[in-house]
């Protein structure tokens, strides 16, 4: 029988009144009033009755001057135009791939808008259209930036540039697009010495920084090399501090990843995900991003 894991309950700390420094957000919950004004606009997650702004979806009010909108905590992927995503390819159609980027409808990258191999430019011929299984195909992961959004809702990407293209050996974890936060960047060479990359989609890959970059190799040659045991171990740290900063729902950047995990170093890496130690880990990185910013 599989052993079972027993703890006492502990009691738990108070985060003092520090931790609400800033921008307090307003709450709300499907039903609930934001504003009897009539001069507001209606955003998306609301509507209007007896000249009320309601809110349709449970998250935070933003507003922009004049318009009102509810960003709903838990939700599916609402893609922007330049926003890295990582993606899953899930078939492959005539002149284009679908990719799964956690959105409602599958994404698009079309053959056009992808590097050839070795980065040449040039018109794509019958002959790139019958190979493309040989660049890409079902189940391969890929990180892509949004080039537009079509009128349905759906995604079109491009891996233009050679920093986008198939992704090699790493661990993926998904987390909800709303812990994300947008930052200029979104590649990070971390100095424990693997990379991330914080899809905008939720989709976060973690993967052994590499030793030098391949300029010639268009994103399509992936290294298969055996990982050494210490940057597993690193990778396999890094992946349950995410889940425990996703736990305890704090956003997610290079700076929380960082700090979160200095202050899992002590613990073994299968014990951050015990709930006592997450919230411990946790509740230290918060405050270094409160002593950050004040």
């Amino acid at each position: 029988m599989a052993a079972i894991s027993m703890r006492l309950p502990v009691a738990r700390k108070a985060v003092g009144p520090s931790a609400s420094r800033g921008a307090e957000k307003h709450l709300v919950a499907p039903g609930d009033t934001i504003t009897t004004d009539t001069g507001y606009m209606r955003g998306h997650g609301t509507y209007i009755d007896e000249e009320k702004l309601i809110a349709s979806v449970a998250g935070a009010v933003e507003r922009v001057n004049k318009l009102v909108c509810v960003k709903a905590l838990k939700t599916r992927y609402n893609g922007e135009v330049g926003d890295i995503v990582v993606g899953r390819v899930t078939e492959v159609q005539q002149k284009r791939w679908k990719v799964e980027t956690n959105s409602r409808l599958d994404s698009v990258l079309l053959l056009s808008s992808m590097n050839l191999p070795g980065g040449e430019l040039r018109r794509r011929s019958a002959e790139d259209e019958l190979a493309m299984r040989d660049y890409l195909q079902e189940g391969d992961l890929i990180s892509a930036e949004v080039q537009s959004v079509f009128s349905d809702g759906a995604l079109s990407l491009h891996t233009r540039s050679l920093k986008y293209g198939k992704l090699g050996q790493g661990v993926l974890v998904q987390v909800s697009p709303s812990l994300v936060k947008r930052q200029k960047t979104h590649f990070h060479d971390l100095p424990c010495g693997v990379s991330v990359i914080l899809g905008n989609n939720g989709f976060i890959w973690i993967y052994p920084t590499p030793e030098q970059k391949d300029e010639e190799a268009g994103g399509f040659t992936t290294n298969l090399e055996p990982v050494s045991l210490s940057d597993r171990e690193v990778i396999s740290r890094l992946r349950n501090c995410i889940v425990a900063l996703v736990t305890q729902k704090l956003m997610l950047f290079d700076t929380s990843i960082l700090y979160c995990y200095e202050a899992s170093l002590p613990h073994q890496i299968k014990d951050i995900l015990q709930p006592e130690v997450m919230e411990e880990i946790v509740l230290e990185t918060r405050q270094r991003l409160l002593d950050l910013e004040g």
